[in-house]
């Protein structure tokens, strides 16, 4: 009698947890996922070496290339994705 009443509850947990995963897919956090910066021939050009301000840069290319792939840059001043916006020379 137990090995039929272990054997139903077994089942049922096998059962269960099959359609738990089944219902809902699994999504990666945010911190689990890595991506890799994708880089076309125009980046190629460039490499991340410090520089953070728009007088440091040579073309609005670069700036961009900067404020997407380097850390702590200081060119996009309202945030809305575009470096060096008051600057004249681009």
């Amino acid at each position: 009698m137990r090995n039929i009443i272990l054997l139903g509850l077994v089942g049922f947990g096998v059962w269960h947890y099959s359609n738990q995963s089944d219902s809902k897919p699994v999504t990666p956090r945010a911190a689990d996922s890595f991506e890799q910066p994708s880089f076309n021939d125009a980046d190629s050009r460039f490499r991340c070496d410090g520089r953070q301000h728009c007088s440091q840069m040579t073309s609005r290319a670069e700036a961009e290339f900067f404020t997407r792939n380097c850390p702590n840059t200081k060119m996009d001043g309202d945030g809305d994705g575009i470096p060096c916006e008051n600057d004249s020379r681009f």
